[in-house]
């Protein structure tokens, strides 16, 4: 049993960075709008993802709304940063992305600009914007107007900073494009989970037998994770989606240690407990190398879609320019 607590305390500190990172929601389906609070009508929903579609066809910029019902705890300009490039929001190399996050819970709301944006929505012209087109209507719970409003001033400020007419632009195929990627994508992060379970669970059932048989168990499976996640890297690299990829890779790599271990637990004291009692270490040195080699990032993107398809982010970031409110 003793020596099962540190194992268990590494569980739990785990879970709880886990938890932690796990906090922000994840972009829906449609990625342009991602209604949590559940305050949006369909009308408004179907009117952003119509122009959000058109403006990033034809700029690459990207605006997205989000409505939460919590903020956990959380200030809300970190909490719409972080969001922010979890989502990838606006062209890669542009950065061009605008996120619009309400929390009427909390009755906070927040515009945040990407770095490519802030010479056209400035602070203070994002604290006007919200002054003047949302937070009225927000002050009366009128929310679905109150977004509807606002997004439609900051979608004609951008439009018009482009010198761009969106009325003329078909939408109908534009969301297929991203799809075969991101079902690539969403594969490769199936494999990433696969090689540490599957790891774990060959361990475990090896790690109560003689020392020499538990390392040369260990030194293969040590050779088939890095090899594994090498080539999830790479195959990862060639995909032309590119998204904010560090606290991905966080995630993915937690996962796949969390995996390694259930499964490791799972097969040297359920699966084969008759092995239990003789001597053995217990692999967190495996967990310490496969982490050396990286992991896959499943970035900020959407799978399914509107018409047909799914939306991503391209991978912008945030320099937390923008203007909050609350009300």
């Amino acid at each position: 049993m003793k020596k099962l607590l540190p194992i268990l305390f590494f569980l739990t500190l785990i879970f709880c960075i886990t938890t932690k990172v796990m906090a922000l929601v994840e972009p829906t389906s449609e990625f342009y709008v991602n209604d949590y609070a559940n305050v949006l009508s369909e009308e408004t929903e179907n009117y952003i993802m119509s122009n959000s579609v058109k403006l990033a066809s034809a700029t690459n910029a990207q605006i997205v709304v989000v409505t939460v019902k919590s903020l956990e705890g959380q200030d809300i300009e970190k909490y719409a940063t972080a969001l922010f490039r979890k989502f990838g929001i606006g062209g890669e190399n542009e950065n061009n992305g605008l996120l619009i996050l309400l929390a009427p819970h909390e009755r906070d709301v927040r515009i945040e600009v990407g770095y490519g944006l802030e010479g056209i929505i400035t602070d203070g012209l994002a604290g006007r914007y919200l002054d003047n087109y949302f937070v009225p209507y927000f002050q009366e719970d009128n929310w679905d107007e109150g977004i509807k409003n606002g997004y439609s001033a900051l979608y004609k400020k951008i439009c018009d900073y482009y010198e761009i007419d969106t009325s003329n632009i078909k939408i109908e195929n534009i969301a297929a494009q991203n799809m075969t990627e991101i079902k690539k994508r969403e594969s490769l992060k199936m494999m990433l989970y696969a090689v540490g379970l599957i790891s774990g669970l060959i361990f475990g059932f090896f790690i109560k037998k003689d020392n020499a048989t538990v390392r040369l168990v260990f030194v293969i499976l040590c050779i088939f994770a890095i090899l594994s996640n090498i080539y999830l890297i790479n195959a990862l690299s060639h995909l032309s989606i590119v998204y904010d990829l560090n606290s991905e890779i966080t995630e993915s790599l937690i996962a796949e240690i969390i995996l390694a271990i259930v499964g490791a637990l799972l097969s040297a004291f359920i699966i084969n407990p008759r092995h239990n009692g003789k001597k053995g270490g217990f692999g967190g040195g495996y967990y310490d190398r496969g982490g050396d080699y990286g992991g896959y990032s499943s970035g900020g993107y959407s799978s399914g879609g509107f018409s047909g398809g799914g939306f991503s982010g391209g991978g912008g970031s945030s320099g937390g320019g923008g203007a909050s409110r609350h009300f």
